[in-house]
């Protein structure tokens, strides 16, 4: 099953990936299902959630 992107956040952030987890605990509260994942290839955080929930309105 394939991940949908909320956001991507820089890796060479001053703060690494506290944006991304700060993101993604966000959405966690609002009961969307995101995890933080990173992006070797582009070198980002990305917050993801599983398509299912992204499709499922949670």
């Amino acid at each position: 099953m394939g991940r949908v992107v909320l956001e991507r956040f820089p890796a060479g952030s001053p703060r690494g990936s506290w944006p991304a987890e700060e993101y993604a605990a966000q959405r966690l509260s609002e009961g969307v299902a995101a995890e933080v994942v990173m992006d070797l290839d582009t070198d980002a955080f990305l917050v993801v959630v599983r398509q299912r929930e992204a499709y499922s309105g949670h």
